[in-house]
């Protein structure tokens, strides 16, 4: 990869002029992904810091979206990846407040997972729920093409995959939502029932 060695003054006015304007995309890209505030926060910030610091891979005039994209999907996979490898963690304080709460009712047997159920409660929307219970690869390709609006060639680029693969993911991706969606749209009546 050329990297370019701008002034000082140069990475900041391509960081604020190029890089920054898409902050509002990016924390909707990691909101999706991680389905959770604070998580989504903490991955735009990391994109944000990782980006400044290699800022001289960056070439003026290119697609900075997709640059960004580029580093945060990076980052969501290392870190998906290390979490996987982890135990599951439990926040015994949270645990604790939520059954010394009026909201407990002792009557219901299975604990559930509040922050999940807050997300869940936020978004209250079929597509929302079904795209966000799709396999994470296919989650990315359904967000990168059809909610941001990116060509094929540039989630190829995000993706770090050939362009056959990211019209594949798209397609079996699409394919599952349409399986996940079509009780929904007979509802709606946008499809006859059968």
């Amino acid at each position: 990869m050329e990297t370019t060695t701008y002034t000082e003054a140069e990475k900041h006015k391509i960081f604020n002029e190029e890089l920054i304007p898409h902050l509002d995309s990016m924390y909707n890209f990691a909101f999706r992904l991680t389905l959770d505030e604070d998580d989504a926060n903490d991955l735009v910030q990391d994109t944000y810091l990782k980006a400044f610091r290699f800022i001289d891979s960056f070439e003026k005039g290119t697609n900075a979206k997709a640059w960004l994209f580029r580093i945060l999907k990076n980052s969501f996979i290392n870190d998906f990846r290390r979490k996987s490898k982890q135990p599951s963690k439990v926040d015994y304080q949270e645990v604790e407040t939520y059954y010394n709460s009026e909201e407990f009712e002792p009557e219901i047997e299975a604990t559930t997972d509040l922050r999940n159920e807050t997300v869940q409660e936020l978004i209250g929307d079929e597509v929302a729920n079904a795209i966000n219970s799709l396999d994470v690869d296919f989650r990315i390709a359904i967000i990168l093409c059809d909610i941001e609006g990116f060509t094929y060639e540039e989630m190829a680029k995000i993706l770090d995959i050939p362009i056959g693969t990211v019209r594949s993911r798209l397609h079996r991706a699409r394919g599952l939502l349409r399986e996940k969606l079509t009780d929904y749209a007979k509802k709606l009546g946008y499809l006859q029932k059968s």
